[in-house]
């Protein structure tokens, strides 16, 4: 079935706070609508209208056919204690729902004192048939055994009834839940950050499936090069101006038109307000001729000499009557609002002393976790070095830094880190600002010698504001928990930069800050990253491939 989703005039927010109204949108099969804007834009707000999810404030969502086959995945995976990869997938693509609703009037059907008043058993059973094969159930647990040995898990289907999935890492949480997306059989499906935590092969595989889609696709995304490869349509919700446009020609299109508008809109308004302050200053001229006039002639004429006392008046009058035609004319100016500035996430990333020549050594390291083995790697990080580090989920990227950076002993061979390094990480779980401990209170923490009012102020300048530092710091979402990690790294000197994906959950602005802020680090720097148009943004002089729990350089 091909579906097509309209919205009309809608508007989303948050208690008494509109994020975004009159926002009218239509998403035709084979339409892939990428939305983008700061965070706290109303992105995520916008998907779970869009789905159904929630209600609008405003406006309407419609669906034509109205049974079309909706997908909505969030930004998190939740996974649910005891829930099994199966369950977990079954649940994703929406077949669990279905099972359950078919099933439910299977029963009504036996029995009619079951079914709802004013339903027909038979009819209910028929529409619930209809959506169970329509979402790939009747064949589901034969395809995921296929579909998980090929993204790299356990394929059998021992694996899939029996795994949990709070006991998989995070490369594997997100390998699953890219299996349930393409298992899924959706009409029209939203998207909330799919990208995070994928390799670049699952990065390929994603692109593939959206483009292969018969379905319209509506997504959020950070990645600048999924955005570019896949959407063809571009929404940008733009918080600084309180506005919302769709931008036709995929991603790169957009970023062109968007500051053609931008330089337009800046252009307009210097225009107007050029205009406006040159009318104001020439009635301020007139005015200041008119009134010196009248003083003039006042000193200068006699009392008894009437006609040149006429004539100054009639002259200052006609002064007088210049500057209420200057009003006018400025009161018929067409207003033009001045462009409101972004907010950007402005900052540095504080230094330290240098360290020791060599930063962090392996010789013959081998670490073992379970059924999976790292090494024997022998390898050296020298002070200065840039390394950007690549590899598969699961491939060992994790246990290579935690072993690097002393954190984790190797169960043969020798690692040792170097003298006077001062360490700072933002790590892939984002779990340095985690917990029930308010963020304020756990940020000062880290920071002692910071006052509390100095880390109030700095969390500020990160987009944190009071309703978030009273807050705790595991209630954030991920995007404020990175938010504060960069600000960790700005107030606490390092000479050893860690960055494990650090573009996860953050905003575009944000991530080309980042990039900035990294053109001007001058310490040790080890990035990891699927990001390639970080890859190719930040300037690396090493370059690690880690596959099979083995690490290359070229």
């Amino acid at each position: 079935m091909t579906a097509t989703l309209v919205a009309h005039d809608l508007a989303g927010g948050h208690g008494h706070r509109i994020l975004f109204e009159g926002l009218d949108l239509t998403v035709a099969p084979g339409d892939v609508v990428g939305v983008v804007g700061a965070n706290g834009a109303g992105k995520s707000t916008l998907l779970r209208l869009l789905a159904g999810v929630d209600a609008p404030m405003s406006g309407t969502v419609s669906l034509a056919p109205a049974d079309a086959f909706v997908g909505w995945l969030p930004q998190e995976h939740e996974r649910v204690d005891g829930e099994t990869v199966a369950e977990y997938i079954a649940r994703r693509t929406g077949c669990a729902e279905a099972t359950r609703r078919m099933d439910a009037a299977a029963l009504a059907l036996a029995d009619p004192a079951l079914a709802p008043e004013g339903v027909d058993p038979a009819d209910a059973y028929s529409d619930a048939l209809d959506r169970w094969l329509a979402s790939g159930a009747a064949d589901l647990d034969d395809r995921i055994p296929v579909v998980l040995a090929d993204l790299g898990l356990p394929g059998g289907a021992e694996f899939a009834a029996e795994a949990r999935m709070t006991a998989l890492s995070g490369g594997q949480a997100a390998r699953v839940g890219l299996a349930a997306l393409l298992l899924s059989r959706f009409d029209i499906v939203f998207l909330d950050e799919p990208t995070n935590d994928l390799d670049l092969d699952g990065l390929d595989r994603l692109e593939s499936f959206v483009r292969g889609l018969r379905g319209g696709v509506v997504l959020v995304s950070h990645d600048r090069e999924f955005l570019a490869r896949s959407v063809t349509r571009v929404l940008e919700l733009d918080l600084a101006q309180n506005s919302h446009r769709i931008y036709g020609g995929g991603y790169d299109a957009y970023l062109e038109e968007r500051a053609v508008v931008r330089r337009h809109l800046r252009e307009k308004y210097d225009e107007f307000a050029e205009k406006k302050a040159d009318l104001v200053a020439r009635a301020r001229t007139q005015r200041e001729w008119s009134s010196q006039g009248v003083r003039n002639a006042m000193k200068k004429s006699p009392d008894n000499d009437k006609l040149q006392r006429k004539a100054s008046m009639e002259s200052s009058e006609k002064q007088a009557q210049k500057v209420r035609q200057m009003e006018s004319r400025i009161a018929r100016l067409d207003e033009v609002e001045e462009p409101r500035k972004e907010w950007r996430l402005e900052f540095t990333i504080g230094s330290a002393p240098r360290s020791s020549t060599v930063v962090s050594t392996l010789s013959g390291a081998v670490v073992r976790q379970g059924e999976f083995t790292l090494g024997p790697v022998t390898l050296q990080v020298d002070a200065g070095d840039r390394i950007g580090i690549t590899g598969p989920n699961g491939a060992g990227k994790s246990s290579l830094l935690r072993t690097l950076l002393g954190r984790q002993a190797p169960t043969e061979g020798t690692a040792s880190l170097g003298s006077s390094v001062q360490i700072g990480e933002i790590d892939q779980a984002r779990s340095l600002l985690d917990g029930d401990a308010v963020l304020a209170d756990a940020f000062e923490a880290l920071v002692p010698e910071m006052s509390s009012a100095d880390v109030r102020t700095l969390l500020a300048k990160f987009g944190l504001k009071a309703d978030h530092v009273t807050r705790s710091a595991g209630g954030l979402s991920p995007g404020e928990r990175t938010r504060a990690a960069l600000a960790l790294l700005q107030a606490r000197g390092v000479n050893l930069l860690v960055l494990d994906e650090p573009t996860n959950h953050l905003d575009l602005p944000a991530i080309e800050q980042l990039e900035q802020a990294l053109e001007t680090y001058t310490g040790t720097l080890l990035l990891v990253t699927h990001d390639r148009r970080m890859l190719d943004a930040v300037q690396t002089n090493r370059r690690w491939i880690v596959e099979g729990g083995q690490v290359t350089e070229r």
